[in-house]
């Protein structure tokens, strides 16, 4: 019966209009700009030192709210210096609203934005036909590890497309937070199409452990308001539902008892707190921080 869902990224309008409510039922943008702001600058205290320019790299930037936020802090650490950064998202909708939200910022002066709009591996393939790489004194791949194909390689490749003393940030769901119980033991509520890949941050660790490559992490405190879900002909409720199974129309295309029983899982108690009549699913996510 899996085979008969559809995954959501066959869809990018879709996908968008789906992570567009996930966002706003989730403080999942909270606790990174949090992160950002508290922990940020000391991770990339060294970057920029002694140069006139700076590489930085965005993997699945999506509609660039985070990203301006790490630019703006980068600014900070490096006053004067030059920011040449590469985006690379195969989301055509999310790359438009990046583009108007950097049309409407005022002080993004000193940074030069390239778009690509490619997948992962569309964008590798790129660089790997130029006879000269890019060195990158900054890389962040935020929630964008699931959607790749090969996770190790993609991890070391981009390990690799570091300068020195360079920093790579990665973002995902943490392994110590429902993500993990509930992506892998309950994986069979998605489609399995191979579009997605089921890993926390404890995945991550131990790519990095297996490559004795040293690294800092970082708890994200985070939750997702799932009452809409409960909401019989809620619209955001089903869109919701959609990201969270990554599937197109899962509400009415998937089996009725498939439905109520994932449903059921978000409630569990050991995965949701009541708070103000409303329902809050934990979704702790977890920052990586590679150093060259």
């Amino acid at each position: 019966m899996a085979c008969s869902l559809r995954s959501i990224l066959s869809d990018e309008v879709h996908y968008a209009q789906a992570f567009q409510v996930y966002l706003d039922n989730s403080t999942e943008h909270e606790c990174m700009q949090e992160f950002i702001s508290k922990d940020l600058p000391n991770i990339i205290s060294g970057t920029g030192q002694r140069k006139s320019s700076i590489n930085v790299l965005g993997i699945g930037s999506g509609t660039g709210k985070v990203d301006i936020q790490l630019l703006s802090k980068l600014q900070a650490q490096c006053p004067g210096v030059k920011v040449n950064n590469h985006v690379v998202d195969p989301n055509s909708d999310h790359l438009s609203k990046y583009k108007e939200l950097v049309s409407k910022s005022s002080d993004l002066g000193n940074i030069n934005f390239t778009w690509h709009n490619r997948t992962v591996e569309e964008y590798q393939s790129e660089m790997d036909d130029k006879k000269e790489q890019i060195k990158y004194d900054f890389i962040h791949m935020i929630q964008v590890l699931y959607y790749v194909k090969d996770v190790k390689k993609t991890i070391n490749y981009f390990r690799n497309c570091l300068a020195p003393g360079g920093n790579l940030l990665i973002i995902v769901a943490s392994g110590n937070s429902v993500s993990d119980t509930l992506w892998k033991e309950h994986g069979q509520f998605c489609p399995k199409d191979g579009t997605i890949s089921i890993l926390t941050s404890s995945d991550v660790k131990t790519i990095l452990d297996e490559h004795r490559v040293n690294y800092e992490y970082y708890l994200l405190p985070s939750e997702i308001d799932i009452s809409e879900c409960y909401v019989q002909g809620s619209r955001d409720g089903e869109l919701l539902l959609d990201f969270m199974t990554h599937t197109v129309d899962f509400f009415k295309v998937a089996p009725s008892d498939r439905v109520v029983a994932f449903l059921d899982i978000l409630k569990q108690q050991d995965r949701s707190d009541e708070k103000d009549g409303k329902l809050f699913l934990k979704n702790h996510l977890e920052a990586i921080v590679i150093s060259q």
